[in-house]
């Protein structure tokens, strides 16, 4: 069944002195209301997405304390939504997954940051990077830094999540700046505990709305008002900003023995850090540590007075700083320099990687070649190479016993995905047309790059596939394929490609994946769900807008998608044409069926339940069904044919029953081996009768073939 939040919706209303248990992104929302916030907006997207999901099944929470609640049509109108605090004291709060959801918003947080706040706003990012993460690898301190915008990274822990919200807030009414706290998914999932406190009602809301609007064009950015608020950032507030941190202890400062060397690291960084450490018996479980370390939660903008009183003792310190530009060492070495501290030597990117995730055997590695090489006194080097060689060991004995790298395990479609079908009739329009462009967008549809279907030619951003085509279809002597999303058409396709495609006077062909909801982000509802009060049909938009060659087609049906897309491709007719392929996605269908299905045979009804089977005479083991349609389950088994050795291919037990390998082998003209069964429960009298006389049948006709 679907997740539910009803449990974490419940610990929002905890009270003073009562400890809530969970994870670091639901921590993070309580933290909001003990804050205050007046409006929270935002758009789904790893590692904060249920961030969003639980306020929104938090609704009566929310509707007591007065705050406002938006789910957004994307980043930008999230960032938009914090312009309520220009100029008027009301905290507000937003979330997206970034870097690509902060350059998407990046217009708004643009004005915003020039004009400044008066009420506080925050604004949480998931820091998708790394090995985990799904999207390009760049690091939102780049941003921050651009914008004069404030970067708190968080501790991994839970009372230090809750407090750089609360304090973060405060941060930016000090300084006037929005602030960005960005979580990596570790820290979204981690679980503890912290002591809560009552939730505030804000001072201004709904329930106690402003009577008089405010207006000052020093906060309008437009000329010459830009120009003062520029000198505002870096005389004012950034000074403001900075005395703030050292005043409130917003950085952590861990001592240890060791004080001629030590540590400075972002705060997101802690856990690994302290478990490196552990590993080379120099912490304890608990975190105690040999080496004195400076956490930065706020890596931007960083202290001076801190670095340097940190640094002024130490031979040599290490920075752990994830991914590039390495901004916080290179920082680091000016400030020193500036303040004429030379004994300090900075290591860093030199020791470890320039780019790519900090795990914690890369930490490890970085820390242990430090102590190498700067080799203070009380500690075991020899025991720091031991455990080094002991990991590098186990890295090559792991090799040797594997013989070969482990395989990559790409993302794919899940099994019965609707999706899934509309790229079995490209691939089957491909063989028969040749080759042609196709232009691919973020969401699940994106998966068809890789194997078997390898379709798609270029990836630019989230509903952004038909602008892609743009430049490519005039140059091109086939028609250019874009396939989009309903949730990225709704975010960003609409506007940037269909209208100005038709106002171009475009001639391509744009397939509408409909399967009604943002599934690849946790299936949150679009302007097009079914069951949405006040929703709007693409179609009505589509033809709204003057879309004229327009058909919708069933995903699963692949001769039809075949011949909608061969239509479309040779029509003579020009300009723009759309095929709407509709298809629910599975696991929404499968959450809604499931438990209704279950709920029938409790009570004893009949139920049908359609499989898809393999017959293993006719099998001839030559795959073409899996590498026409890639479904999950099929797979292979050994010939139950002594005679034969291949093997044949099988339809396992996670069959949903949508019908694709049948439907494919058909549409190829592939080996008639599929066959289409349906499995009753609870079986009616007539169910009963049917099955003893196909049964009765089945027995005469193989008397007879013996005979």
């Amino acid at each position: 069944m679907e997740r539910s939040f009803k449990e974490q919706v419940a610990k929002l209303r905890l009270g003073d002195g009562e400890t809530f248990h969970g994870e670091g992104i639901l921590a993070v929302t309580k933290a909001l209301l003990q804050s205050g916030v007046s409006y929270v907006g935002g758009y789904q997207g790893a590692p904060v997405s249920h961030l969003m999901d639980v306020l929104a099944d938090a609704r009566e929470v929310l509707d007591e304390l007065g705050v406002h609640f938006e789910a957004c049509a994307n980043e930008a109108g999230a960032a938009a939504l914090l312009g309520a605090s220009i100029n008027y004291p009301l905290r507000g709060a937003a979330t997206w997954k970034s870097v690509v959801g902060t350059n998407v918003a990046s217009d708004a947080l643009s004005n915003l940051s020039s004009a400044g706040v008066k009420g506080g706003v925050l604004v949480i990012v998931g820091e998708d990077y790394g090995e985990g993460a799904s999207i390009i690898q760049e690091r939102s301190h780049s941003f921050a830094m651009k914008s004069q915008m404030w970067l708190l990274d968080p501790r991994p822990d839970l009372p230090t999540i809750v407090r750089l919200v609360e304090q973060g807030f405060e941060l930016s009414e000090a300084s006037n700046t929005p602030v960005m706290l960005e979580l990596r998914i570790r820290a979204c999932h981690v679980h503890g505990r912290f002591q809560c406190k009552d939730n505030r009602r804000p001072a201004h809301s709904r329930r106690d709305p402003l009577v008089q609007p405010d207006f000052s064009y020093e906060r309008i950015a437009l000329p010459p008002s830009t120009y003062v608020q520029e000198k505002h950032k870096v005389e004012v507030r950034w000074p403001a900003a900075q005395k703030f941190i050292r005043r409130h202890k917003l950085n952590e400062f861990f001592d240890g023995d060791l004080r001629d060397i030590g540590i400075i690291l972002q705060g997101g960084m802690y856990n690994t850090v302290v478990r490196a450490l552990r590993h080379l018996g120099l912490a304890d479980d608990f975190g105690a540590t040999r080496v004195p370390l400076y956490v930065l939660n706020v890596t931007y903008p960083l202290v001076p007075e801190e670095l340097t009183g940190f640094c002024a003792t130490k031979r040599a310190v290490l920075v752990v700083e994830e991914g590039q530009p390495a901004h916080i060492e290179e920082a680091i070495n000016a400030i020193l320099r500036r303040a004429d501290i030379d004994r300090t030597h900075v290591v860093g990117k030199d020791l470890l990687p320039l780019a790519g995730e900090y795990t914690a055997e890369v930490v490890l590695g970085g820390i242990g070649r430090f102590l190498q090489l700067v080799m203070p006194d009380g500690i075991d080097l020899e025991g720091v190479a031991q455990t080094l060689a002991r990991v590098e060991g186990a890295k090559a004995r792991a090799a040797e016993l594997l013989g070969a790298p482990v395989p990559t395990r790409p993302p794919g479609f899940c099994v019965g995905c609707p999706e899934r079908p509309v790229f079995t009739a490209l691939k089957l329009m491909e063989k028969e047309l040749g080759g042609f462009h196709i232009s691919s967008d973020i969401g699940c549809h994106t998966f068809s790059t890789l194997p078997p279907f390898n379709l798609g030619n270029t990836v630019l951003g989230y509903g952004l596939s038909l602008a892609a085509a743009a430049g490519v279809g005039p140059n091109m002597a086939k028609r250019v394929v874009t396939v989009m999303g309903d949730g990225g058409f709704w975010h960003n396709g609409l506007t940037t490609g269909v209208a100005n495609a038709l106002f171009r006077g475009d001639d391509g062909v744009l397939v509408i994946m409909q399967n009604g909801y943002t599934s690849a982000t946790g299936t949150q509802n679009i302007p097009s769900s079914p069951g949405i009060e006040r929703g709007i049909a693409i179609e009505s938009a589509l033809r709204g807008l003057g879309v004229r060659w327009l058909e919708r087609v069933g995903n699963y049906q692949v001769s039809a998608v075949a011949d909608a897309l061969r239509r479309a491709m040779t029509t003579p007719e020009g300009g723009l044409k759309v095929i709407i392929a509709d298809g629910e996605c599975m696991l929404e269908r499968q959450r809604r069926e499931r438990p209704a299905r279950a709920l029938r045979l409790a009570r004893g009804e009949r139920t049908v339940r359609t499989r898809f089977g393999i017959d293993e005479d006719v099998c001839t083991g030559d795959r073409s069904c899996i590498r026409l349609s890639g479904c999950p389950s099929l797979t292979v088994k050994d010939n139950p044919d002594p005679l034969r050795t291949e093997p044949v291919t099988t339809v396992d037990a996670g069959c949903v029953g949508c019908g694709l390998c049948g439907e494919a082998a058909h549409a190829a003209s592939l080996c008639p081996s599929f066959f289409h069964a349906e499995v009753i429960q609870n079986p009616a009298w007539r169910d009963r009768f049917v099955d003893r006389l196909r049964r009765g049948v089945v027995a005469l006709l193989a008397r007879e073939a013996k005979a």
